[in-house]
């Protein structure tokens, strides 16, 4: 294994990302507000954060010769997204400090060893069963059904899952998911979802966003809303516990998100992590002194962490492509943004993606207010003027 690069590294490095997309272009506006130069390795010729980038590595995730060409270019490494292969990590740490390590990636990249990760660290998820097999399905519990069935393995946005309501239904989710391993959860009575973002330094040192309420729409993050009352404060406190638990459990360096439902009863039980920045976190932009991008870069390059200062009440509204039509039309239109930014504290962010399509995260819109009122007022104004559903 090489040296480590001396840390922390200084303004002028370069910092490299694997992935193109709007994550790691937040991430290349902040490291590059930092000082720092970028490099993305991303397939896509015309990926979003390889056209803000000082270089982009035109390569797969996979490809030899362009991991040892982003090694060659950046003096650390992180990742904009759980699904790179947890492999090209590892062939990259051989050389550079990557951060998070693909261990805990593929972790993140497994639902059932993410949930045993879960358990072994004390916090609570949904009753589940993991079906690897054909052989699983009449093992599995009466008590988990109704539930939902999940693959296993590259799920994201509510794709590979389907809902089951009894054993037949069962069956036939896992014949229409091609018997791939799945994890079985029983379906929960939900009150509300939350999630909650950390940082963690190789040192050990540990800050952390506020809890975060989040509603998604199709399995697709819609609204998130941040700030005193969203969320009450025992449930607040409880997830950023669980999730600083979660993250010490994987020794975990760079930035961390985990996604909790809130139940009926007032019980609070883990979903899912994401071992990056998350789309949840996005307000802290222009709500907080210190952004989830800014704290990826400072855990990446060993820069002290200091814990963010919430500022403004913060709604953040997920733009995705079908603004981009009229109603029962397939011809682009372009958004009223004139209208939309001509309201008080609207913060426009667009990915800079080529063609719009249904259900595409295009960009997002953060909305800061002195207050949950005056915030709340604004946003849904937004949703009117966009077609949003309310909120």
């Amino acid at each position: 294994m090489s040296t480590p690069a001396a840390m922390p590294l200084p303004p002028g490095s370069t910092l490299g990302v694997m992935g193109g997309g709007q994550l790691g272009r937040m991430f290349v506006h902040a490291a590059q507000q930092l000082g720092y130069a970028t490099a993305v390795l991303d397939p896509d010729g015309a990926s979003p954060a390889g056209r803000v980038s000082h270089f982009h590595v035109h390569a797969a995730y996979d490809d030899e010769t362009g991991l040892d060409e982003l090694a060659a270019r950046a003096q650390a490494i992180t990742t904009e997204f759980e699904n790179v292969p947890a492999q090209s990590l590892r062939t990259l740490a051989m050389q550079r400090p990557v951060a998070p390590a693909h261990t805990a990636v593929a972790i993140a990249q497994d639902r059932a060893q993410e949930k045993a990760h879960f358990l072994r660290c004390g916090v609570p998820c949904a009753p589940h069963a993991v079906i690897a097999s054909a052989g699983d399905l009449p093992a599995v519990p009466e008590a988990l059904l109704p539930g939902v069935l999940k693959t296993a393995r590259l799920g994201y946005d509510g794709k590979g899952q389907v809902r089951v309501a009894d054993r037949a239904a069962l069956a036939a989710a896992w014949d229409e998911l091609h018997r791939v391993p799945c994890v079985l959860e029983r379906l929960l009575p939900l009150a509300a979802e939350c999630s909650v973002v950390v940082a963690r330094g190789a040192d050990g040192a540990m800050v952390h966003l506020p809890a975060q309420k989040n509603l998604h729409r199709d399995g697709i993050l819609a609204v998130t809303e941040v700030g005193s009352g969203v969320l009450p404060e025992a449930t607040a406190r409880q997830a950023i516990e669980a999730t600083r638990a979660i993250a010490q459990g994987l020794d975990y360096v760079g930035v961390l998100c985990v996604e909790f439902f809130l139940l009926q009863d007032g019980s609070l039980v883990v979903n899912e992590m994401a071992p990056r920045p998350h789309n949840s976190g996005h307000w802290s932009i222009d709500g907080a002194d210190v952004s989830q991008f800014e704290l990826q870069v400072r855990t990446l390059a060993g820069l002290p962490l200091v814990a963010p200062r919430q500022h403004s009440h913060a709604i953040m509204l997920n733009l995705l492509g079908e603004l981009w039509f009229a109603p029962g039309s397939d011809d682009p239109r372009e958004p009223p943004w004139g209208p939309v930014l001509a309201l008080p504290g609207a913060h426009l962010h667009l990915y800079g993606k080529a063609g719009a399509r249904a259900g595409r995260k295009m960009g997002h819109l953060t909305v800061t207010a002195a207050d949950p009122a005056q915030a709340r007022g604004v946003a849904l104004r937004a949703c009117e003027l966009l077609g949003i559903a309310p909120f």
